[in-house]
């Protein structure tokens, strides 16, 4: 599986940022000029329902990109498990500042707090095992690296980072190459080094992917039955990915089969965004609370 690179995580930050400020400020934020430009002001942002927290990075560069000034005051860390009315942060600085990032920050940590969350609820159902759960490429277009960092502040793992870190070679490269033994010979011959997974959908498939010395071998839709005797066949040889169509109900069955891995594409696809609020107090007026 593949580490995200600091830098790709931190070059990613600021360019996707700087995207959803623009699509949101456009050419200025105009209800935010009605308040007086030197109008100062504190805010705190709460959730109102329990959550595990991801996205700080997001939200500190969402206030530097608009407002240098402003200053982010955070009382939890990405990972952490937070309650109803809990406070995540706090900002101060001009209130126009505060007000045009309020919606664009917490779009970002209410979306990676919720892959976070999901992800959390699905580790902790397997914590019993030895299984480590994976994303996979189905993540919202153009939010890729932010979503796969919020995977694992929830417990979970990366799989590939994209098209160019690892093989994944599925049934139509499988057609296209002639066998699974031919497309890993390949694979090793373009890129030496890289991981090469093969996707398999049989027993027959698998033992060619084994004998063609695949580093992974992905069994897909797979029966639980089946599952126990690719654990059992592979004996530890390679590393076994169970997938296709794993949910809430089937997930800890599969994981006690022994499988080293479990990719679960709706960790980021099927986002359900934490609920969350800002507070804001105008200094000189009254308090909200």
């Amino acid at each position: 599986m593949t580490p995200l690179s600091e830098e790709l995580l931190r070059q990613s930050c600021i360019e996707s940022v700087a995207l959803s400020l623009r699509e949101d400020i456009g050419s200025g934020d105009i209800t935010a000029a009605l308040i007086p430009e030197r109008q100062r002001a504190q805010a705190r942002v709460i959730t109102r329902v329990p959550a595990v927290v991801a996205g700080r990075a997001w939200v500190d560069e969402v206030f530097r990109q608009i407002d240098p000034s402003v200053t982010v005051t955070w009382a939890v860390a990405d990972g952490d498990r937070v309650a109803p009315d809990q406070t995540l942060f706090t900002c101060e600085g001009p209130a126009r500042s505060l007000l045009t990032g309020e919606r664009s920050a917490l779009n970002w940590l209410q979306t990676l707090s919720g892959v976070a969350t999901r992800c959390r609820e699905f580790a902790d159902q397997v914590a019993h095992t030895g299984v480590r759960l994976l994303d996979t490429r189905k993540t919202l277009p153009g939010l890729r690296m932010a979503e796969k960092y919020a995977v694992t502040c929830g417990g979970c793992y990366n799989h590939r980072i994209g098209l160019w870190d690892a093989f994944l070679i599925k049934e139509n490269h499988i057609a296209a190459c002639g066998s699974i033994a031919n497309a890993i010979r390949q694979a090793r011959q373009i890129a030496p080094g890289r991981p090469v997974e093969v996707e398999t959908e049989n027993m027959a498939e698998l033992h060619e992917a084994l004998d063609a010395g695949a580093d992974i071998i992905m069994l897909d839709e797979f029966s639980l039955e089946e599952m126990k005797a690719a654990v059992s066949k592979v004996a530890g040889a390679c590393r076994l990915e169970a997938s296709g169509g794993i949910n809430r109900d089937t997930l800890v069955p599969v994981a006690e089969t022994g499988v080293d891995y479990i990719s679960i594409g709706t960790l980021t696809k099927d986002v359900e965004a934490v609920d969350l609020s800002m507070r804001l107090h105008v200094e000189g007026g009254p308090n909200p609370g």
